[in-house]
């Protein structure tokens, strides 16, 4: 068994975690009771009081209502933030399981005894609901209401929506849970990786066992042979439990295919894009903008490959680095950097982002049974934001953190909305977390002084948008293959899942990358086909969109702050395109995508100009 001292990372960082329990009064479990029976006992009060009267309430009945609902949603939502925070960093215990369950249960109850009221209110005529909505002081929930008069023609009828809701518990919620708890017992029996210097391993054949994000983490390394036998390692750790994870997922591409059938959806996409308050159509157009500029990731692996000095790069040499030095970054480094960042972009950023730091808000270092990548649990408008890394000291961890508390700023400038508008779109999720990691990225950009540390930063910074924008939209394409394959075939074997894999990464790639068979299976680790169908077109989007914002950012300089600052503040209180012209965005216009693709061209001209530099001879370094 991996050991804990084995995978700390350096320096501060092992003793960076977070502190959960202002979250349950300082309760722990106890709390998590103690909240849970209160806003259960305030949601049966609440349903004596409503249930088959909404339709009678007027505009000061409906905004009491509202206010009662919003505090049962606090209390609930913080018990369940305590419980999931606490079963991330370590989803191998037990108790934490059982705790997590526990919520599920009771949250459930406690929906069901609430379904009545978005119903009846999604069942009120236009003409009623409209002069409800102009009442004055309903700005903490108008949106909000309104977004869900959009689900009218998908809703079923109180006894079948009670149904699906209770029987969820031990269906797609369990399966999800089961799905965290297989991929973070993943070890990776992978090559000592010697010095840190890429010099290759200690010794030929020692291994040593890893948690699965800290073997990937081993895909950076400057050594080939490291990369090729950890990928091969990794590959290996994936196959005891494919053909478990491979049923996993076939149960829930045919839960969601029942669950469209009977709501009425057109398409396995159409729920997804309805909570993101966006069209089939424009979702469609982004995907078809993207998937036309596949030329832009080919043409870098291509260059990639001329600076490695190979014919042609393998998926595991994707993320190597492409000069010698070293990109390591200590703990305390990285957060002074990310919050000179911040605080010099705005004050007001700098101290949420502080906020973090001092009120042990941040969990950093690997541990066994941590729950892999990173993350920001934006928790209930009373309560802030948490942030959750697996920190393994590379410089690509710092950007890593600043990326995430862009989505905690976000969330705690969005508290002042609410619990109805905190939260965005998805396809807005990610405008201040890339924002956040553009400012730092400029600023270590700024401290090169180097032509190869220039040159490291603009390949990582390349690569990111490639990650971003033309994989994510990649993984989106298989989604729709899945998801499509399932319906029309019946239960997909293991085979199959790669096959569509290999055509959705192959028809991004072309011939630039060679995709070794072990990559077939690489599928079955990745956590948004699981917890969030169709969630990974968001990231290209919002990638795209912060990219816009930004550059308007430089153009503008101070004066565009406030417009920024006021655009987080607003959180999902309005519409993405009311958002969007906040910050001279228009994202109804079919151009955009092409702007934010244009600025994607712009990044690997300046990887291939700082190539150039490199070699010193105008052709890139080989």
């Amino acid at each position: 068994m991996t050991t804990a001292e084995q995978i700390q990372p350096e320096g501060d960082a092992a003793a960076v975690a977070w502190d959960i329990e202002p979250l349950v009064d300082g309760e722990g479990e106890a709390g998590v009771e103690r909240l849970l029976d209160l806003a259960t006992a305030r949601a049966r009060a609440f349903a004596e009081r409503h249930e088959g009267r909404v339709a009678e309430l007027g505009g000061d009945e409906l905004i009491a209502a509202m206010r009662d609902l919003g505090e049962i949603q606090e209390l609930a939502g913080r018990a369940g933030s305590y419980a999931s925070l606490w079963f991330s960093t370590n989803t191998q215990d037990p108790p934490r399981g059982a705790i997590v369950q526990r919520v599920q249960e009771r949250g459930t109850e406690i929906q069901t005894a609430l379904l009545f009221f978005d119903l009846e209110w999604a069942a009120l005529c236009d003409e009623h609901a409209e002069a409800l909505l102009a009442t004055d002081g309903l700005d903490f929930c108008r949106h909000y209401l309104s977004t869900l008069r959009r689900y009218r023609p998908h809703l079923l009828s109180q006894p079948e929506e009670r149904v699906l809701a209770e029987k969820r518990v031990t269906g797609e919620s369990a399966w999800e849970r089961l799905f965290s708890e297989l991929v973070s017992a993943i070890e990776v029996d992978a090559p000592r990786a010697g010095d840190g210097t890429g010099g290759g391993a200690d010794d030929e054949g020692s291994t040593e066992p890893l948690a699965l994000d800290a073997a990937l983490s081993r895909l950076t390394s400057p050594d080939r042979e490291v990369r090729r036998t950890t990928a091969e390692a990794v590959t290996g750790a994936l196959a005891p439990g494919l053909r478990t994870r491979a049923y996993l997922f076939n149960t829930l591409l045919h839960d969601k295919a029942v669950d469209d059938r009977l709501r009425g959806y057109r398409s396995w996409i159409s729920s997804r894009n309805l909570s993101n308050e966006a069209s089939d159509e424009s979702v469609q157009a982004l995907v078809e903008a993207v998937k036309g500029r596949y030329e832009l990731p080919r043409r870098w692996y291509r260059l990639k490959a001329e600076l490695l000095g190979i014919d042609r790069i393998a998926d595991y040499d994707r993320m190597a680095p492409v000069v010698s030095e070293d990109e390591t970054m200590p703990w305390p480094d990285a957060r002074e950097l990310v919050l000179e960042a911040y605080g010099s972009f705005s004050p007001e950023l700098g101290r949420l982002a502080r906020g973090f730091f001092d009120e042990r808000r941040i969990d950093a270092p690997l541990r066994p049974g941590k729950r892999g990548g990173a993350f920001c649990a934006y928790t209930v408008p009373s309560s802030p934001s948490y942030v959750m890394l697996n920190w393994t000291s590379k410089r690509r961890d710092a950007l890593t953190l600043a990326h995430e508390l862009g989505h905690g700023v976000h969330a705690d400038l969005g508290a002042s909305q609410g619990i109805y508008h905190q939260h965005t779109p998805l396809t807005l999720a990610e405008t201040a977390s890339v924002f956040g990691e553009e400012m730092l990225f400029a600023r270590l950009l700024e401290q090169t002084d180097s032509a190869d540390s220039r040159l490291a930063l603009l390949a990582g910074s390349i690569e990111d948008s490639i990650a971003t924008v033309f994989r994510q939209t990649a993984m989106n394409q298989f989604e729709d293959r899945v998801h499509s394959a399932r319906r029309e075939e019946g239960e997909l074997p293991v085979e199959r899942f790669g096959e569509l894999w290999r055509e959705s990464q192959s028809e991004m790639l072309g011939d630039s990358v060679e995709l070794t068979e072990g990559y077939d299976t690489w599928w079955s680790y990745i956590p948004h086909f699981i917890h969030t169908p169709g969630y990974v077109y968001a990231y290209a989007y919002g990638q795209l969109l912060a990219l816009s914002v930004y550059e308007r950012y430089l153009e503008e300089g101070e004066s565009f702050v406030p417009r920024y600052l006021e655009m987080l503040s607003a959180g999902g209180s309005r519409s993405p395109e009311e958002l969007g012209r906040i910050v001279g965005v228009d994202l109804a216009d079919p151009g955009f995508w092409d702007a934010g693709l244009a600025l994607v061209e712009r990044q690997l001209e300046q990887a291939e100009a700082a190539a150039r530099e490199v070699s010193g001879d105008g052709r890139p370094a080989g």
